[in-house]
C-alpha cells in the first residue's frame, strides 16, 4: 500500500547516504517506538515520516509495485466519463470467480493524504474483499493534490460512483447495495462522497466504510496532544491539507465537501463503520464524527484498535492480532451491509 511504498522510499534515501539526519533522528525515536506493542512494530517507525514536496517527487519517480491479487480474482482497468466538467477517470474493477449475481459492490478510495497513492498498491486488499464477500470492488484512480486540489479528487470519485450505478446491470450489481469506503484520505473522500451523493439524490449509497478517515482540516490547527507521532504526523497533515485545500487550514472553510467533518447537518447520511487506532492522529476527529453521526440518527459502529498507529493494519496484519482484528471488523461490517440476498444465482 501507499505507506509501505513511502517507507521503501525513505529507506532508499538513507541507504544512499542522503539520510544521515534521518538516522540520527531515528535514534531519538527508540523510546517512542518502544511504547508500540511489539507485534505492531515495523522498521519504518524508526525513520521520521514527514510528507513534503521533496518526498512527493521522490515517491512519484518510482513505479508503484502492484500488490498480489487474491487467487481467482480478476482486475481490469476502465476509463469512465468525468463529471461536473472534469476529465475522464480510470477505475480498477475487481471481480471474484463464481460471483452470484446480482451482488453488492464497493467503491473504494485509496489513501495517501490526498497527495500520494496509486490503486494498484491496493490490489491485495480490494481483490481479497471482492473474493471473500462475493462482490464487485471498483477502485478510483483519482487526481492528486497539489497539482489537482479540491474538488478534483472528489469529482473523480463521484464519476466512479455514477459509472458504477449506470453500469450496474452489465456488472451484475444490485444498485441498492452499493457502499463507499476508503482508508485515511480515501476515507475522508468516501465520507464527503456519501454526503455529495445524499444531497444530489442521483445515486444511492447504502453504507460508508471509513478506515481511520482524514475528516477534519482543523486537526492541523490544534496543539500536540501526544497522538499522531508515528507515520502520519501533524507536520504531514498540515502539508497535505494545504495541498488539497489550496491554502493553509484556517478556522473557517465554507466550501461544501472540502472536509467531511465541516458539514453541519449529518442527518440522512448512510450508515457507517469507522475504525481508528487510539494513537492515530485522527483518533479525536474520527470519534467526534462518530458521535455527531449518532446524534443525527445515523447508525454508526466504531472500532478503536488499542496501540494501533496510522496504517498499522497494512504494515502488520500478518503479525499482529490487533491489526488482523481491525481488518476482520471492517470486513464483517461490509459483509453485513452488502449481505447476499437469498435466491440469487451464479453467473
Amino acid at each position: 500500500m501507499t505507506l509501505r511504498r513511502v517507507a521503501r522510499a525513505l529507506l532508499a534515501v538513507t541507504a544512499l547516504g542522503a539520510g544521515a539526519a534521518l538516522v540520527r533522528a531515528g535514534v531519538r525515536r527508540r523510546a517512542l517506538v518502544a511504547a508500540v506493542p511489539a507485534d505492531l512494530r515495523h522498521p519504518a517507525l524508526y525513520l521520521p515520516f514527514t510528507v513534503s514536496a521533496p518526498l512527493l517527487r521522490l515517491v512519484r519517480r518510482t513505479t508503484p509495485r502492484p500488490s498480489a491479487l487474491a487467487p481467482g480474482t480478476t482486475v481490469r482497468r476502465k476509463r469512465v466519463p468525468g463529471r461536473d466538467g472534469s476529465p475522464p477517470v480510470d477505475v480498477l474493477v475487481y471481480e471474484p470467480a463464481g460471483r452470484r449475481r446480482p451482488s453488492g459492490a464497493l467503491l473504494w478510495v485509496h489513501g495517501g493524504g490526498f497527495v500520494l497513492g496509486d490503486p494498484v498498491t491496493y490490489h491485495d486488499l480490494c481483490s481479497r474483499w471482492a473474493d471473500e464477500l462475493g462482490v464487485v470492488v471498483v477502485s478510483v484512480d483519482y487526481r492528486l493534490a497539489p497539482e489537482h486540489p479540491f474538488p478534483a479528487g472528489l469529482q473523480d470519485c463521484y464519476a466512479g460512483l455514477r459509472w458504477l450505478h449506470e453500469q450496474a446491470d452489465a456488472l451484475g450489481v444490485d444498485r441498492s447495495r452499493v457502499a463507499v469506503g476508503g482508508d485515511s484520505a480515501g476515507g475522508g473522500l468516501a465520507a464527503t462522497l456519501a454526503q455529495l451523493a445524499t444531497d444530489r439524490g442521483e445515486v444511492d449509497v447504502c453504507f460508508q466504510l471509513l478506515l481511520y478517515p482524514m475528516l477534519d482540516d482543523r486537526t492541523a490547527l490544534r496543539g500536540d496532544d501526544g497522538t499522531g507521532r508515528l507515520v502520519w504526523t501533524p507536520t504531514s497533515n498540515r502539508f497535505a491539507w494545504t495541498a488539497y485545500l489550496g491554502h493553509a487550514p484556517t478556522a473557517v472553510e465554507d466550501r461544501p465537501y472540502a472536509a467531511g467533518a465541516r458539514r453541519e447537518d449529518l442527518r440522512g447520511l448512510p450508515p457507517a463503520w469507522v475504525g481508528v487506532g487510539d494513537v492515530d492522529l485522527f483518533h479525536a476527529e474520527d470519534l467526534a464524527y462518530v458521535e455527531r453521526l449518532r446524534d443525527a440518527g445515523v447508525p454508526c459502529a466504531l472500532h478503536v484498535a488499542p496501540g494501533m498507529y496510522h496504517g498499522a493494519d497494512g504494515f502488520r496484519e500478518d503479525r499482529s492480532a490487533v491489526a488482523r482484528d481491525f481488518r476482520r471488523q471492517a470486513l464483517e461490517a461490509l459483509r453485513a451491509a452488502l449481505g447476499q440476498p437469498v435466491g440469487t444465482t451464479a453467473g
